[in-house]
């Protein structure tokens, strides 16, 4: 019970701006950081996951694997903006919260 209401509490908090950052920060950041195209891609799967579990825990492991993977750990490139930042903030705060 424990892991639902820490992705839930994470999750109130970041869904809802991930579905309005990103999709923002990969038409200005993705010509030079393709990468980040796959994480809009997980990103989209992930919110689509989540609202279609109601209640029940999504099942996220693969998409935070691949985020992990894409993102080097959610390593911030140096020449991006806070919104990018923020993106994977957000996103490395879902992660752990999936996970705790």
């Amino acid at each position: 019970m424990r892991k639902q209401n820490t992705f839930d509490q994470v999750g109130k908090n970041h869904l809802i701006l991930l579905g309005q950052y990103v999709p923002v920060v990969d038409r200005v950041h993705g010509k030079n950081h393709p990468e980040f195209h796959e994480v809009k891609a997980l990103t989209e799967d992930i919110l689509r996951k989540a609202g279609a579990a109601g209640k029940e825990r999504p099942q996220l492991d693969k998409e935070f694997a691949r985020l992990r993977e894409v993102t080097r750990n959610y390593t911030v490139p140096e020449d991006v903006c806070e919104s990018y930042e923020a993106v994977y903030t957000m996103l490395s705060e879902l992660d752990k919260g999936y996970h705790t």
